[in-house]
């Protein structure tokens, strides 16, 4: 168990010592900032879209760290030398994406506050929209690091990932937009359900793709 938790905090460490979580960060705040500019003051139409808005970011925000989920620690021989003491690729994919969770996630959630100030977005949305995209984040986090294992050494692989990654997290996207609306109780039920099964199928399908690479 301490070995799994020394690798959940040494993906977490090289996000932030090694520019992987800012950047998409950034680029979440820069979407909250830039969205009422294209919209103008219209404050009920930023209401209405706003949610909407910080959910795409946050999908395309998770497609940014794919590059460095897998595949630095494929050339430097990491996961070979994880695999011969004895871990499976399971493992390996699962700490990866509590790394993920941990390193991304979190600062997202605080961002969140920033951005829905930003993007004009009710107050009494707020709440829902956290709870929402702390029930989605595992599922990204899990489709990040699924997907990097697939990509890995691939040319265009960040390219290849958004293609691959956008078309899986749409039921996601959909319910978590869902969140927003009048009556959120049976979307915030599907969220969960959908972000529950994509996370735990998740480390087996990572494990799958690595296993692939290495053979």
């Amino acid at each position: 168990m301490s070995g799994f938790l020394n690798l959940v905090l040494r993906e977490m460490r090289l996000a932030w010592t090694g520019g992987g979580l800012w950047l998409p960060i950034i680029f979440y705040l820069a979407v909250a900032t830039l969205f009422p500019f294209v919209t103008g003051p219209d404050k009920l139409l930023l209401a209405k879209t706003g949610g909407g808005i910080l959910w795409v970011a946050a999908l395309l925000s998770s497609l940014l760290p794919i590059e460095r989920l897998i595949l630095p620690d494929r050339e430097a021989g990491i996961l070979d030398q994880l695999s011969l003491r004895g871990w499976s690729d399971e493992m390996i994919a699962s700490a990866k994406i509590a790394g993920q969770i941990m390193a991304f996630g979190l600062p997202l959630l605080l961002a969140t506050i920033v951005a829905s100030a930003l993007i004009g977005l009710p107050e009494g949305k707020l709440p829902m929209l956290l709870l929402a995209l702390a029930f989605a984040l595992p599922a990204l986090s899990g489709l990040g690091v699924t997907i990097a294992a697939l990509t890995a050494g691939l040319q265009g692989a960040s390219a290849l990932g958004g293609l691959l990654l956008v078309p899986m997290a749409v039921p996601v996207l959909i319910f978590g937009a869902g969140t927003l609306g009048e009556t959120p109780g049976n979307a915030i039920q599907l969220l969960a359900a959908t972000s529950l099964a994509m996370t735990a199928l998740s480390p087996f399908a990572a494990g799958a793709a690595l296993r692939a690479a290495r053979g």
